[in-house]
């Protein structure tokens, strides 16, 4: 077979596999379904299971869930500008704008789809056929499980700054750690000389190994962050693309640690500048931030009780099990 038809071959046999898995792996949802007597499919992987979603309305007049934790195609396409080659640019471009399609075509086909911000409501309203198709089902933690303060890790040395996640290369993580050692740090070594940057979460030596060394700690994937982050002054969410809200800061909230974040690390949460929180989207802003909670303990102490009383009040399993609830009764109603 010559060279370009073996190709061709190939690729549309791996096509016809992975669209055979997908059958198989589908009609599984359907006799697990059937199974239980479900009323209401809920797509807990919503951004990425856009083609279970049309398999499913398909071939089912079941009521279908897409629950999505980000806007996906904003996620990437805000990663454009940090590209560091033009190749990669065109690439995150064409991904984010192939994810944007299928924003549209899944939320105009699902019962439901759901975001976890009122920035995210926004969005999908604006592609829904109508209103009630769309509901808020927040990020939220189990406050319990972060009343227990384990002992300080070692290595932890103060005053701590937490910087935690997932650090892939070209990551917005990454992005975000580099733009603290290289540009962030420095001006607050200028006024607190002994501060200490820890770097915590999968993927952290492999993409940020030349960081590590005096005044930064890269600890990489660890069991447990809390033994981190219930230690430390400051945790930091300096975060410059991405979408979705954090978890990092319903964490820190939960562990009654104070939080630095750019405006857009803290995108969909009811925080307040000054209030529960300190934003800042500069260098300078954010080295000033982080040195007045360092050199202020009690205004630090404030923002922490206060952000504390902010995540216990919207985004525990109480709220959000309020929120599914009515989900749950929308499409059983209808």
């Amino acid at each position: 077979m010559p060279k370009g038809v073996n190709y061709l071959a190939r690729r549309v046999l791996g096509r016809n596999l992975v669209d055979l898995e997908r059958r198989v792996s589908f009609r599984h949802v359907f006799e697990t379904a059937d199974a239980v007597g479900a009323d209401v499919i809920w797509l807990g992987y919503g951004n990425i299971s856009y083609p279970l979603l049309d398999y499913l309305k398909q071939n089912s007049c079941r009521r279908v869930v897409v629950d999505t934790d980000s806007v996906w195609s904003r996620f990437l396409l805000r990663g454009i500008p940090y590209a560091t080659a033009g190749r990669e640019a065109k690439r995150i471009e064409k991904a984010g704008r192939q994810k944007e399609f299928e924003e549209v075509r899944g939320t105009r086909l699902a019962d439901v789809t759901t975001a976890v911000s009122p920035v995210d409501v926004d969005y999908y309203l604006k592609l829904a056929r109508h209103p009630r198709q769309v509901h808020i089902f927040s990020n939220a933690i189990d406050m319990e499980s972060y009343r227990q303060r384990p002992p300080a890790p070692p290595m932890l040395i103060k005053p701590c700054l937490h910087l935690a996640g997932s650090f892939g290369a070209g990551s917005p993580m990454e992005d975000a750690a580099r733009w603290v050692t290289r540009e962030i740090l420095p001006l607050v070594r200028q006024r607190v000389p002994g501060v200490h940057l820890c770097i915590v979460g999968s993927g952290s030596k492999e993409a940020l190994a030349d960081l590590g060394g005096p005044g930064v700690t890269v600890a990489g994937q660890v069991e447990s962050v809390l033994p981190y982050l219930c230690h430390a002054d400051i945790a930091l969410v300096p975060l410059r693309f991405e979408s979705g809200t954090r978890f990092k800061i319903l964490e820190a909230g939960a562990s009654g640690v104070p939080v630095v974040s750019t405006t857009l690390g803290a995108e969909g949460l009811a925080v307040t500048h000054g209030k529960d929180i300190l934003l800042a989207d500069d260098p300078q802003s954010f080295s000033d931030a982080i040195t007045m909670l360092i050199t202020q303990p009690d205004e630090a102490n404030r923002l922490a009780i206060n952000l504390t009383e902010l995540v216990y009040s919207q985004y525990s399993l109480s709220s959000l099990a309020q929120e599914g609830r009515a989900i749950l009764d929308y499409l059983l109603q209808r």
